[in-house]
């Protein structure tokens, strides 16, 4: 089933505003559906295209690329093996799962230079040392991402235009939704974080109404991510951390305990190799502690102080509970009857870090301790904006109790530019604090 992206638009500037002089580098985790947005590009903007999908490609073609030095012979033989005509500056060759032949990406630097093509890259795990160690990186790729569906794209997917034209209307103006609309549209927001925003997980709950067909859909996605992983550590090591985020934000404590998930045995240097690696994949977000909160926290990041959090929060719901059936996933009834117990929380945190993540915000925590020493405040996100910072408290109900966002606000007054709690009822304002109904969180 064929999705509206967001980032067709981007594509299709790319298209028209470098005209060849780049190519496009799409970077996702496996299954967001960057191969069929790609095909999609390429048979409606282009009058011819090849798609090399390097997962697949024959040997004869996959030999093209050891010899580009006759750039004529090479584009007349591409053309006879793939059995297309390629026409200069109006078709594009994609390169599918790029990061599987490394000389076809080195290849990009003088097929760019040529002129004669546009060139599509994707790939998955693409950032990883081992795919790009020996090979030249282009300078020419314009790098772009594409991440699960979002909250709109996932409301046009099930055919609605309106939800968040109104949304983003009341958010401008500040105006409350009622009660009775809030409820409908928290109901329906409770689905996308039920379904997430993998394609194959959406197309599966378009065609059957089933959420036991989805969470199987889902559980295929996740394997698929612990197979990925296990090609890159064989030890398990990398698919054990993946599997413990749930458990690990269950716990709430204020960072991800590495040691209680793999033991002590492992050295700093690979733990931060393996970490490096699944924020590579995309298959998560990385949350840093900002030990010096303000505009310049990327400087002052805690690279050894983080949480992570799946990047669909559809795959997350089901990888809390992968080793039992799907009855007896608690996540999915309790969401459907907006009964979600405060020990499952995370999983609005979950949803809040993916949704902020597709709008472009990297994502920072801060904890700090009470007065009495014996427990930490914390704020659950902190996002630049423009020369100050915001923080964000979630809650997975509707209390607007906020002690750790009042006295972190106290203690960084001069930096604070607004002051968010993300909730599940209207939009309210009470003096320098906006409460947000979680589906508003995309248009922070």
């Amino acid at each position: 089933m064929l999705f509206k992206r967001k980032l067709y638009d981007d594509m299709l500037r790319w298209k028209n505003v470098d005209k060849g002089a780049t190519a496009l580098l799409i970077e996702g985790a496996r299954r967001v559906g960057k191969s069929t947005l790609v095909k999609d590009f390429a048979q409606n903007e282009y009058e011819s295209y090849i798609l090399l999908d390097f997962s697949k490609v024959s040997k004869e073609i996959k030999a093209l690329f050891e010899d580009i030095s006759d750039l004529n012979y090479f584009f007349l033989r591409l053309q006879v093996l793939c059995n297309v005509q390629l026409k200069e500056r109006k078709s594009v060759i994609v390169f599918d799962e790029v990061q599987l032949l490394p000389l076809a990406r080195q290849a990009i630097k003088h097929l760019v230079a040529d002129g004669r093509y546009d060139y599509i890259e994707t790939g998955s795990l693409i950032s990883i040392k081992r795919h790009v160690e020996h090979i030249v990186i282009p300078s020419e790729e314009r790098r772009v991402r594409l991440y699960p569906l979002d909250y709109e794209e996932f409301r046009w997917a099930l055919g609605d235009t309106a939800t968040i034209p109104l949304l983003k209307i009341a958010y401008s103006d500040r105006k409350q939704l009622g009660d009775v609309v809030n409820r409908k549209l928290m109901r329906d927001f409770r689905l996308y974080m039920l379904v997430g925003g993998m394609p194959q997980a959406v197309s599966r709950f378009i065609e059957s109404n089933d959420m036991v067909a989805v969470d199987r859909v889902k559980r295929d996605i996740i394997q698929l991510y612990e197979d990925d992983f296990r090609k890159i550590d064989p030890s398990g090591r990398i698919s054990m951390l993946f599997d413990a985020i749930p458990g690990e934000l269950g716990k709430n404590t204020s960072r991800y305990q590495v040691s209680g998930v793999i033991g002590r045995g492992t050295s700093d240097e690979v733990v931060a190799r393996f970490m490096a690696e699944l924020e590579a994949s995309m298959t998560v977000n990385m949350v840093y502690h900002a030990n010096d909160p303000g505009a310049g926290m990327s400087l002052n990041k805690d690279i050894a102080r983080y949480k992570m959090y799946l990047a669909d929060t559809g795959l997350f719901v089901t990888l809390a509970f992968k080793d039992k059936d799907f009855t007896e996933n608690i996540i999915y009834r309790k969401l459907l009857s907006d009964k979600l117990d405060a020990n499952l929380g995370h999983v609005y945190e979950n949803i809040v870090a993916q949704m902020l993540k597709a709008a472009g915000h990297e994502l920072y925590y801060y904890t700090f301790p009470t007065e009495s020493g014996k427990h930490n405040y914390e704020i659950d996100f902190l996002i630049s904006d423009k020369d100050k910072i915001s923080p964000i408290e979630v809650k997975s109900s509707g209390y607007k109790t906020h002690t750790s966002l009042d006295v972190f606000c106290r203690k960084f007054s001069k930096r604070i530019r607004n002051k968010y709690l993300i909730y599940t009822k209207d939009l309210y304002k009470d003096r320098d604090v906006l409460y947000l109904p979680a589906y508003m969180t995309m248009l922070l």
